[in-house]
């Protein structure tokens, strides 16, 4: 299917507009694949014709539908298992020392899209058993895309989604069969609550111990990355840890955060 240079300013202009994400050149690629469906929902003859409509004030959940299909929400159970695996060893056992007084643990998932990431943390502790006995483990997850945080609340997984990463045993443990999908038990869903907000914005929390963002600053320039790295800064506890995807440094977009140089790839802020 044709895209003008016109249509394809137009959603990139609109995408970096609403959500601070750049969608460079080389994910132009996507924004076929992406619209497609809502070319067939909204009855629109092409890319162009539906880069016009997004100028009618008459139909004001246009932009709102575009932008949410633009949105990458890819996301599995225990992505990079490795940094699941190191994060519940060193840095929750430095946290944990730290908060013995007060028992209590807060996490939040920034970016967590459909919410794979905030259920995997509530598993891992879960299964730790008796040594949370007594605490308080708040996870908190946040979206800017309505619908995903929509489905993050439901606990709803396809059974595409929940082979993604979930070995059988925590999936017969932790998940039931729910029509044709499954759905995150009550004990499991009270760990973990979502809400939706923009990274651009003042951060919902304070004071919290451990941040993840993982995999979502790869799509934003380099002035949106300082501002989303100063919310970020405004959100930690002072002896917090914040965790970046694997493709992801704070070296030369913030001086907000340092290296943790015992707990490769985590970072700590800046007093």
């Amino acid at each position: 299917m044709e895209l003008s240079p016109v249509a394809r300013r137009a959603f990139a202009g609109l995408l970096k507009a609403r959500t601070g994400q750049e969608l460079s050149a080389g994910r132009h690629w996507r924004i076929e694949t992406a619209l497609k469906p809502l070319l067939k929902d909204r009855e629109f003859p092409s890319l162009d014709s539906l880069a016009a409509g997004l100028a009618n004030p008459a139909d004001r959940n246009l932009a709102e539908a575009v932008v949410e299909a633009l949105l990458n929400h890819e996301t599995f159970f225990f992505r990079d298992q490795a940094a699941f695996t190191q994060l519940m060893a060193g840095p929750i056992d430095a946290l944990a020392a730290a908060r013995a007084t007060r028992r209590r643990l807060s996490i939040w998932c920034a970016g967590c899209s459909s919410g794979q990431e905030a259920y995997s943390l509530a598993m891992a502790f879960a299964e730790q058993g008796d040594r949370w006995n007594g605490w308080t483990i708040d996870i908190f997850g946040t979206d800017i895309s309505a619908g995903v945080i929509g489905r993050a609340s439901e606990g709803s997984f396809t059974q595409f989604e929940i082979q993604r990463g979930l070995p059988i045993r925590q999936m017969m443990r932790w998940f039931a069969p729910e029509g044709e999908n499954w759905r995150a038990t009550p004990e499991l869903r009270r760990m973990v609550r979502f809400d939706r907000h923009n990274l651009l914005d003042a951060p919902p929390v304070a004071n919290v111990d451990l941040i993840l963002c993982r995999n979502v600053l790869l799509y934003f320039g380099a002035e949106e990355r300082v501002r989303v790295f100063d919310g970020l800064a405004a959100a930690i506890a002072s002896d917090g840890f914040l965790m970046l995807g694997a493709g992801e440094t704070v070296l030369g977009s913030t001086i907000r955060f340092d290296p943790d140089f015992v707990h490769r790839g985590l970072y700590r802020p800046v007093a």
